[in-house]
């Protein structure tokens, strides 16, 4: 039985942007980076209020149709409980459309979120696993939402059921020599788009090697981040998609021919550095800056945090 929540109940949840693919690891390793989303909201008696500060504002919808918005709903249905009236209110700082997982952090904030208000109802919130799922189904591959739920570094996979997929993760323990360097362009580009630039089928030969630098990334992340530069090799994406954004295929390539591991993050334009420097050559930081790329040196982001009630983003 769905029960309909009271009026002025509060919640909040702060969520990390995330890297997915890592190079090799195309849709199943991802990482969750120092950038934050706030989403808090409020119950009321009727309709339904959106703001937006910070990245999107103006430029997503402010209404139903608005990503958090159809999460908090999916999440409150999962929770089994519903809201008359809400307000919604996004404070972003995680860029849309860079290759950050934006997406995967607006689903995973306002499943997050849902959980708040329902546990002041006295319902059982969604635990890390079936954010997991739900997360992803949104997304339709758990890479990304997966890093967001769980911080850190993971491993995740798709199992064919029945009836709905089944998406899982494990996290993995990234190397504490690892730092991590984010380059994020003025330019954006779609994850839709850039799919479709990849071929149905591959060969064996690529198959095998990314399988081996997938194996070996695992390694790297863990253990020996010397072997970070070819365990961040790729075939199967990078070099398909470099195309439709020259200006990062190109700093990868000045990072790589300076020594320092790089990748595409995600469907790009971003590009993720993890590097055993305390700071990137300045070969790379001149490119960077000549062509648009605001870089900055990144934490590893934290696990999905949500509360009862408001609390002020640190």
């Amino acid at each position: 039985m769905t029960r309909t929540l009271p009026t002025a109940l509060t919640a909040t949840a702060v969520v990390a942007a995330s890297s997915a693919n890592l190079g090799p690891g195309f849709d199943s390793m991802g990482l969750a980076v120092s950038l934050y989303d706030e989403i808090i909201v409020e119950t009321t008696e009727s309709g339904l209020i959106v703001e937006v500060e910070g990245e999107g504002a103006g430029q997503v919808p402010l209404d139903a149709n608005h990503l958090v918005v159809r999460a908090i709903e999916r999440g409150l249905r999962e929770t089994a409980v519903s809201a008359a009236g809400l307000i919604v209110r996004c404070r972003n700082d995680i860029p849309h459309s860079r290759g950050l997982g934006s997406s995967a952090a607006a689903v995973v904030g306002g499943l997050a979120a849902a959980n708040g208000l329902a546990a002041q109802a006295g319902a059982s919130p969604m635990t890390a696993e079936r954010l997991i799922q739900v997360s992803s189904e949104f997304e339709g591959h758990p890479d990304n939402a997966a890093a967001a739920v769980l911080g850190g570094a993971v491993v995740s996979w798709t199992e064919a059921g029945a009836g709905e997929a089944r998406f899982a993760a494990a996290p993995i323990r990234l190397h504490p020599d690892i730092n991590l360097f984010t380059a994020v362009p003025q330019v954006r580009s779609s994850t839709a788009e850039t799919r479709i630039l990849l071929p149905e089928w591959v060969s064996h030969a690529d198959a095998r090697f990314n399988l081996s630098r997938a194996a070996l990334l695992v390694v790297a992340l863990t253990e020996r981040p010397d072997l970070l530069m070819a365990a961040t090799e790729d075939v199967l994406h990078q070099p398909q998609r470099a195309a439709a954004m020259p200006a990062s295929a190109e700093y990868l390539a000045v990072l790589r021919r300076c020594g320092v591991p790089a990748v595409l993050s995600g469907a790009g334009p971003a590009v993720l550095a993890l590097s055993t420097r305390a700071e990137l050559p300045a070969e790379a930081l001149e490119f960077g800056s000549r062509n648009g790329f605001a870089t900055a040196r990144m934490a590893v982001g934290d696990a999905v945090k949500w509360t009862s009630g408001v609390t002020v983003r640190s």
